[in-house]
């Protein structure tokens, strides 16, 4: 099923609002996370969230939490969690349609992945939205190590405020780290390619989407979900 997805997967712009220089045309960006209860990974908060763009004010918030049945396997998390954040997009076209999100940002990866074809992907994949990867962490794929080489680049990201590709052992680019220097955080973020979005784009609007070093549709979600997790 996996690989049958992934067969949908458009790794390029197709949205007018991708092509402008200052994405003209770009109203709503979404955000969305699963938190977990600490110390429980059947019990979860599926959190969805719509911000305005580029003002980044929040349009929409919908907190649910949800029973997680499905194993986890690794490579294979979107089986676990994408069906409730697919229900949670539902329900924000039931109650709020001219609220629904242009593009989201995921807490998760896209082509950074075993098989090419994260939690972003999957997502994208099923509801048809732009989508974009946006993890905290390096998933170590294709070669790709969180060596002192890649220490070092992230060492000069943080000088530079720019960012580098993720080059796999197979020659392919699974995505970008980027940096931004905020109150001397030298963490960075991973961020690859969901659906209906090329990589450039995906790293142009996290950058713009960013206060602080995590994108604000992400930072919103992940935060209030944890609340709602923790409640």
């Amino acid at each position: 099923e996996q690989a049958q997805l992934k067969a949908s997967v458009v790794e390029e712009d197709t949205e007018e609002w991708q092509r402008d220089s200052s994405f003209a045309g770009l109203e709503r960006v979404g955000g969305v996370d699963l938190s977990y209860v600490k110390g429980d990974d059947t019990n979860a908060c599926a959190s969805l969230v719509v911000l305005s763009y580029p003002a980044l004010e929040v349009l929409y918030e919908d907190y649910r939490m949800v029973a997680v049945s499905a194993p986890y396997v690794a490579g294979f998390l979107a089986f676990r969690e994408v069906p409730f954040l697919v229900e949670a997009l539902q329900r924000l076209e039931q109650e709020k349609p001219e609220l629904k999100p242009q593009v989201l940002l995921v807490d998760g990866n896209g082509l950074l992945h075993p098989r090419g074809f994260g939690v972003a992907c999957h997502l994208g994949v099923l509801t048809d939205l732009p989508c974009i990867g946006v993890a905290k962490n390096l998933l170590q794929v294709d070669g790709l190590v969180k060596d002192e080489l890649h220490k070092e680049q992230i060492r000069s990201l943080r000088r530079g405020g720019d960012s580098f590709p993720l080059t796999g052992t197979s020659g392919g680019v699974l995505g970008m780290v980027s940096c931004r220097d905020y109150d001397k955080s030298s963490k960075p973020l991973y961020v690859s390619v969901g659906h209906k979005v090329c990589l450039g784009t995906a790293l142009r609007l996290v950058k713009c989407c960013c206060r602080y070093r995590i994108p604000e549709p992400i930072r919103q979600v992940g935060q209030q979900g944890a609340e709602e997790g923790e409640g």
